[in-house]
């Protein structure tokens, strides 16, 4: 049996912890690129898998070593600044999508991202956490999904609305600034940790 007042605890504080993080970023540099639905299914899958393990693992993920995890985390967001900072500058008219728009692809990469970044966050940990305390695994993980899957729809739904009003080169760049600062942080973190 689901409860509601359970599931809606878990949505609220989720979905609270996870909007200032790096999801929301996440989903806004990939849904200005890639076509929203198949980042969301990939980023859905993603969240579900880290809801699941969460759930399922307790509160044993707080034992997990944060400085190996910021370490990765910061290397990919350094990676993927790069990658924005060097591609070759786009029209501002004639936007191009990138060449392999295939679900598979658009999908895995939103997989990849968020399975890869999230792992060990704070809210997988929080989701770890209240799974312990509610003893109700299913309610629980069904709120933490909900929640994560609300941001990461804001995130992506955010970056089509805003490439409608901001040339898609200065959201580029801002978004490699913002990779690059979470990629130096997520280090310092690993190396202060």
């Amino acid at each position: 049996m689901i409860s509601i007042t359970v599931t809606a605890l878990v949505f609220g504080v989720i979905f609270l912890a996870e909007l200032p993080d790096k999801t929301a970023l996440a989903g806004l540099v990939l849904g200005t690129r890639y076509r929203a639905s198949y980042v969301f299914a990939g980023v859905a899958a993603a969240f579900l898998l880290h809801v699941v393990l969460a759930v399922a693992a307790g509160s044993v993920l707080t034992l997990l070593p944060q400085q190996i995890v910021h370490a990765l985390t910061g290397v990919l967001f350094l990676g993927g600044a790069a990658v924005l900072l060097l591609k070759k500058a786009e029209a501002e008219e004639e936007v191009k999508k990138p060449a392999d728009q295939s679900f598979w692809k658009v999908a895995g990469t939103g997989f990849m991202l968020i399975l890869v970044a999230e792992f060990g966050d704070l809210t997988q940990i929080m989701t770890a956490n209240l799974a312990a305390r509610y003893d109700d695994p299913i309610s629980v993980g069904l709120g933490a999904v909900l929640g994560l899957w609300a941001v990461a729809g804001l995130g992506i739904v955010g970056g089509k609305a805003l490439m409608k009003r901001v040339p898609l080169r200065l959201i580029t760049q801002i978004a490699a600034l913002l990779m690059l600062g979470l990629g130096v942080w997520s280090l310092w973190e690993a190396v202060s940790g």
